[in-house]
This record gives C-alpha cells, structure tokens and sequence, in this order.
C-alpha cells in the first residue's frame, strides 16, 4: 500500500482558488459561518451554530486546545535591515512548557527572514514590558536545513520567555491572507477554548465554535474531550514533489491525558474530530499502541509516529481497542497521567480510518497534505465537495466557512 500511496501524483488534487475566494477577515459573530454537510455522498447546507443538529447521536467531539503563540520577533540591525526570526519548536528544553517558563536562556528551531543580510554576531532589541526596559538577544548556533537553531538571553530574570513574546512578538497569521497582523487576530486567530501555548498556526476548524455552541452540545448530551497538537508552520508548505514520495511531512508534538484515550477507547466508532489537527492526533494513538505492542519497553522519547508507518501492513493488523489499551498499559506502567510524544503521520488516499468517524473542518489549500487527508477520508470525492463550495460561495481557508464530513 506504502508504494501506491507514495505514487500519488499531487497534481490531483490542484484546483483554482481564485484570490476573492478566501476569507482574509473572520465574520463578526464566529457561529454564523456557513456549514457544508457532506453525508452517504450527499450535500446540504447550514449555519455552523446549528451544527449540533447534523451530529450523529452520541458522537464524542474532539477538540484541539492549543493556543497560537506570538512566534514572529523583528530585529533591526545597525545597518536598519531588519530580521524576523520566527520560532518554530522549543530545542532546549526540549518541552513546550519548560521553555516557556525560562528567566535567563533557552534555544528554538527558528525560521529567519532576511538571512543574508544577518552574517555574523548577535541580534538585539529592547522590549519593554510593565514599565520595564529588557534587552533581549539572539544568537545563531546553527543551521538545520532550512531553519537555524536560536539561543535566546535576556538581562532580566524577574520575565519569563513567554513574557517576551507577549510584550514583542508578532502572531503569524498565515502567509495565504497576504496583509499583516492586526489587533483583532489576537482574539479572532484563536478558539475560545485555548489553553496550552505552542502553535504556530490556530487549528482553524475550531474558530466556529462559541460558548453558548459548546454549551449546546453539552445541553444535547453530546461528550466532549481535549487533545494537544501543536501546529506547526509546515502545516502552510505545499507539496512541490511531483508525488507525495517526495513530500517530508513536519513533525508535530503531542499531550494527551490518559483519561481521554480511555474515553476515546469506550466510544470507539462515535468521534467527531475537530479539525485535521485532532484527526491527526486521534489517528496517530492507533500506530502509537502498535508500536507498544511490539517494543513495551521504548524509551518515551523514541515514542513517535514515522510518515509512512500507517501504509505498512505489519503495522495494521491490531484491533483498535487493543492498540489504545496499550497506551494506557503503557502509562500505568510508567505511572504517568499524560501521554507525550510527536507524529509525522501522513494521511493521504489508501489511508484506512481508524478512530475518526467524521470531521469538521474549513476548505483546504491546493496541492496540501489537508486536501490529501480529506480526499482519504471522503473516499476520493474531495473535488465534488469543492466545486460545491466554490459554486455557491462558500468562503475558503483559515478565517472560512466550515465542513462537516461524515462516513
């Protein structure tokens, strides 16, 4: 199957988006988007706040409670050039929380805007924050293909890092929107149900939600439950290979409390995941549990999801309540509450589901690894669904209208 799927041809799943089509603001009221419903190969339209009506009964829905960091740092050197230094993933400590927390140092994986005119020596900037004059410094350490691993320092310990980038950094807003960041991101780029900082990018399909629908869907009997994937910027890169073989998918860090996985494992077969971001994670745990099931005793920070182990027949052959009990075997064993570890899974067509029964989501760039997931999902009749919303003006990308996907 791995060779097959390897052989997709991304020129497939081109279409024309034309540049009116995507949403460059959000609608004022979040709940209002258009929902396009997609059932047994059929349809049909509604408003997002009344998505409750089109769930399955006693579906559990899945959400991703990351929260979008302010990831973008400018620099001006002497010369006036200016450098954007945008962070990517937490190097040293290699934890999320950790480097967050940091009074003195710590080091990122970074993207650098403008490099060629950053030869040598560090940057710095003041930053003020409570009335308070920080000087804080970058320095490159060196370069990972095409990003660079950044030691930050800062003179002043009374402020963490993520004081930092509260009071200097930039919300990076995707590239696709073509302006810049303005005040109302800072509210409208995150869901309402935010809580562990890390992403560089919001797990958009969650922007529709509001209060008074999570309350809905509580008053209606519907189970909800929380995941953590942090997004990454690879989350926005094309595929440029003329196949997907070509295509190296971005790893994303995982955190999941083991209470979650015991409930996903006793509603098998009713999840609803919010957005590709919790399919991802949702999917992930089945390979997680086989790849317990063959090495009870690897090192957790060995413990991630390879690109291709899902289109390997070896890795497919466990029933799914077995693979999720593993895991929590595996925490029992380790006396842990919480399971952390990274995928790199790529979900294209010749993907086999194995925890996911359907999917809310936005509409997807061109040419991107969300459009193959998609395409895997609904069984290749992406382009149905997409002529639909293009032809009646549903709104596209990160601040669009919404989908609800089921089998």
């Amino acid at each position: 199957m791995t060779v097959k799927t390897q052989h997709i041809q991304i020129e497939e799943y081109n279409y024309s988006l034309p540049d009116e089509r995507i949403a460059k603001f959000p609608l004022s009221q979040r709940d209002e988007s258009r929902l396009l419903i997609y059932r047994n190969g059929k349809i049909e339209e509604s408003i997002f706040k009344d998505i409750l009506h089109h769930l399955p009964e006693k579906a559990l829905v899945v959400f991703n409670n990351t929260r979008v960091i302010q990831a973008r740092l400018l620099f001006r050197k002497e010369t006036g050039a200016q450098i954007e230094i945008f962070c990517l993933e937490p190097v040293a400590p290699h934890d999320y929380a950790l480097i967050f927390q940091q009074t003195e140092r710590c080091t990122w994986n970074c993207l650098v805007g403008n490099l060629k005119k950053w030869k040598e020596g560090p940057l710095t900037r003041t930053v003020e924050i409570d009335q308070t004059s920080v000087m804080l410094k970058a320095e490159k350490k060196e370069s990972c293909g095409d990003s660079h691993r950044i030691e930050f320092t800062w003179d002043d310990p009374e402020y963490t890092f993520a004081d930092l980038l509260e009071a200097a950094g930039e919300l990076p807003i995707p590239p696709y929107l073509h302006r810049d960041t303005e005040e109302s991101d800072l509210e409208t780029y995150q869901t309402v149900y935010s809580k562990i900082k890390g992403s560089v990018a919001a797990p958009t399909a969650g922007l529709h939600f509001t209060p008074k629908v999570l309350t809905a869907l509580d008053d209606r009997g519907f189970l909800r439950e929380e995941v953590t994937l942090h997004v990454g910027a690879g989350t926005f890169r094309p595929v440029k290979s003329e196949t997907i073989a070509g295509h190296e998918m971005h790893t994303e860090f995982i955190s999941m409390e083991k209470q979650t996985i015991r409930n996903i494992r006793e509603n098998i077969g009713q999840i609803i995941a919010v957005g590709t971001t919790s399919v991802r994670t949702l999917e992930s745990l089945y390979y997680i549990g086989v790849i317990l099931s063959r090495e009870p005793a690897i090192p957790s920070e060995a413990l991630k999801v390879s690109q291709w182990i899902p289109y390997d027949p070896d890795y497919n052959r466990l029933p799914v309540q077995e693979a999720l009990w593993q895991i929590e075997n595996y925490l029992e064993r380790n006396r842990s509450a919480r399971l952390v570890t990274s995928t790199q899974i790529m979900i294209a067509p010749g993907y086999q589901f194995k925890i996911v029964n359907g999917i809310i989501t936005n509409f997807h760039q061109p040419k991107s690894t969300l459009l193959l997931l998609i395409s895997a999902f609904v069984k290749g009749n992406w382009k149905t669904i997409y002529d639909y919303a293009l032809a009646n003006d549903f709104r596209f990308l990160s601040y669009g209208d919404s989908s609800l996907l089921l089998e």
